[in-house]
């Protein structure tokens, strides 16, 4: 059966990819349909119950800066929240919550069904439609037709999917769902690189049965015995009173005995005896795979993480494995604090197909498909974080094919949007995707961005969602909360720009008291801030808070906190803390780190005329004979589309780039010696 209506974007796949590009998608107009082969596992969290961590927090802020659900949804469902590497500098600070199951995936649910323009629909998908060289659609697996101008697919690990635990192994898209075993075969059928990886996941815990007086407590932040008395929200739309009740996490550890139980399991590892095939995750390995690998070392911390507050489950991260049941089983009561545990789910560890993405465009259409994306785990990355970037991205580009109504009303004026490397870490994910491909499955790091000092989690809104207004992304409330932000750090910094300070007006006992030692001419407050060991509190306490900005109240307008805590006025005053604490936070850093930011800057506006340079389509690399023949292998298979992703790509050196400018010059490519020139 034909679907009697057509859409602008299908997207395939419900995980955490699907429903941001279709939520994306939506939002900039396109009519979107959204195919799931479940709908009551919208949003499902498939492994671990936490949302951030190093990198990850600043893909969750970035994707909530574009109008995203992610990190509202975790600020709905977080049980816990903590400011990872908060002694550190703000580049790599990180957000981490861990979220409730049921609430995380009830916040996404009602997002979607509250979305303009997204339609939902629950089937697998078993086949593309595709007319000539482009899609045109998808068909069910009960054989109803949808026809749409672009197709997302966000298929998760469900390609071929294969469970194993020990020597046994079954075809699965994860634990009790099923496999996506012929739309597999389409995607191989039409010639698509592809490969194997795997991921896993470890046993759950029955928190009744835990001796938790064995094990150590690890509070949230803004909780008795938290690391800070500050509990974080997550989006820059949220608020405090949006958490729910929190709860802490527990820490055990490995020891011999479980070395050695996990050891006299190897011979039936699925890992070690070939089972699988696929690459697991460097930085989220196995528990057999860490005492094979760190063989000197006697112990390992496991965190039992809740899954959520309606439940005893909990979630032992550190222990993700494919060993035989009765392995786990010994293993994990091997464990203080875990003498007696009851296992509510054996872990396991799952293979299935990605695509290899440096077959697709940096907008993530397919080179070989037009109109058809991928997003998510099929571009060989793993995590929930990497995913929702991704689906947006994705989501985003596949509406701007289509057409979408919101950007053109907008004035959007591109055919696609592609952030650059020094513009947000999606932008870094993009480009390390198509640019480097992936051996095993990719998870993002602060350390892969060039220029992090910019990338901050703080100002992620700063850097995007003037953006995303122009791609309608952003609806009016989060445009006017992201303005009266923005417009509020402007009027702090010239406000201490402004306000001069010398041994004449400034008395060296307040002075010393303050700054640590008597000034001895004049300095303006921003000046002072800029200087290491002095924060904004301490400045605005200056001469008994004389320099205080009193247009910057601690509590909302006309609330006095004392007549605030219980009533209906309690929410406004805990989003007025955290909107003056934001801009506080953005000011100070913008103090204190201006001078390495400005030369960050420079370095990026010398990269950026090369970065941008589209290298002619027509170009035959083989050509070019002063390149070495690996470099023009290297180059005519993966087709870069511009300079920057060149230079970037394994195998390419600086003397490759230089030598294939110098050919481009001397060839007639456009005007391309003009466009090196301008």
């Amino acid at each position: 059966m034909l679907y009697p209506q057509d859409f602008d974007v299908i997207v395939v796949g419900g995980g955490h990819a699907g429903t941001e590009a279709a939520l994306a998608a939506a939002r900039m107009g396109s009519k979107t349909l959204l195919l799931s082969h479940n709908i009551e596992t919208l949003g499902q969290m498939s492994c671990n119950p936490s949302i951030g961590g190093i990198g990850k927090g600043h893909l969750v802020k970035e994707v909530d800066a574009l109008g995203g659900a992610m990190a509202l949804a975790t600020d709905e469902g977080g049980i816990q929240f903590r400011i990872l590497n908060s002694s550190k500098g703000p580049a790599v600070r990180a957000t981490r919550a861990q979220a409730d199951r049921v609430l995380y995936k009830a916040a996404i649910r009602r997002m979607l069904e509250n979305q303009p323009n997204l339609w939902l629909f629950q089937q697998a998908v078993d086949d593309l439609m595709i007319e000539g060289d482009r899609v045109v659609g998808a068909v069910t697996q009960v054989g109803i037709q949808f026809r749409s101008k672009t197709v997302v697919l966000t298929a998760g690990t469900f390609l071929d999917g294969k469970i194993h635990v020990g020597l046994n192994n079954y075809a699965a898209g994860r634990a009790g769902d099923p496999p996506a075993v012929s739309l597999s075969a389409r995607l191989k059928e039409l010639k698509l690189p592809q490969g194997r990886l795997k991921t896993g996941t470890p046993p759950r815990l029955d928190g009744r049965t835990i001796d938790f007086s064995k094990c150590i407590e690890q509070p949230g932040d803004g909780v008795a015995g938290g690391m800070s008395p500050v509990m974080p929200v997550f989006s820059f739309m949220g608020r405090l009173d949006m958490h729910p009740q929190q709860m802490p996490c527990w820490i055990t550890h490995t020891n011999e005995r479980t070395h050695d139980i996990i050891r006299s399991g190897f011979d039936r590892s699925p890992m070690f005896t070939g089972k699988i095939e696929g690459v697991g995750p460097r930085y989220c390995p196995s528990v057999e795979d860490k005492i094979n690998r760190f063989a000197d070392k006697d112990s390992h911390q496991i965190f039992l993480e809740p899954e959520g507050l309606t439940t005893n489950e909990y979630y032992p991260n550190g222990i993700s494995t494919s060993l035989p049941f009765d392995v786990q089983y010994d293993l994990v009561r091997s464990m203080a604090g875990l003498e007696n545990v009851h296992i509510l789910r054996p872990g396991y560890a799952i293979e299935y197909d990605y695509f290899d993405p440096r077959s697709l465009k940096n907008s993530f259409e397919t080179r070989q498909i037009n109109g058809l994306f991928f997003a998510g785990q099929i571009n060989g990355t793993t995590g929930y974080e990497e995913a929702a970037a991704q689906g947006l991205f994705a989501g985003v580009n596949a509406a701007l094919q289509a057409g979408a109504p919101a950007a053109q009303s907008a004035a959007w004026g591109q055919d696609t949007w592609v952030p650059g490397r020094n513009e947000a870490y999606l932008g870094v994910l993009v480009d390390d995707l198509i640019t480097k491909g992936v051996t095993e499955p990719y998870r993002m790091f602060t350390s892969r961005a060039e220029f992090r000092l910019q990338l901050r989690e703080d100002n992620a809104d700063a850097r995007l969602t003037e953006t995303g207004r122009k791609l309608g992304l952003v609806d009016d409330a989060r445009w006017d909360a992201f303005c009266r932000k923005r417009d509020a750090v402007s009027r702090e910094t010239e406000r201490l720009r402004s306000i001069w300070v010398s041994p004449k007006n400034l008395a060296a006992s307040e002075s010393e008291r303050v700054l640590g030692k008597s000034i001895e001419h004049e300095y303006n407050l921003a000046d002072l801030l800029r200087r290491p060991n002095i924060g904004y509190a301490a400045l605005m306490s200056l001469d008994e808070g004389r320099y205080a900005n009193r247009d910057l109240p601690t509590v909302a307008p006309d609330v006095p906190r004392e007549t605030a805590e219980g009533s209906e006025a309690a929410a406004a005053v805990l989003a007025q803390d955290v909107f003056v604490a934001a801009v506080i936070e953005q000011v100070e850093i913008a103090a204190k780190y201006s001078g390495y930011i400005d030369r960050q800057n420079d370095e990026v506006e010398r990269a950026a005329h090369y970065e941008n340079l589209r290298l002619p389509a027509e170009l035959d690399y083989m050509q070019v004979t002063a390149l070495s023949i690996e470099a023009r292998q290297r180059l005519n298979k993966q087709r870069p589309e511009t300079l920057g992703q060149a230079s970037r790509m394994s195998g390419i050196t600086p003397a490759t780039i230089s030598l294939l400018l110098i050919h481009l010059k001397k060839g007639n490519f456009r005007g391309f010696a003009e466009k090196v020139a301008a």
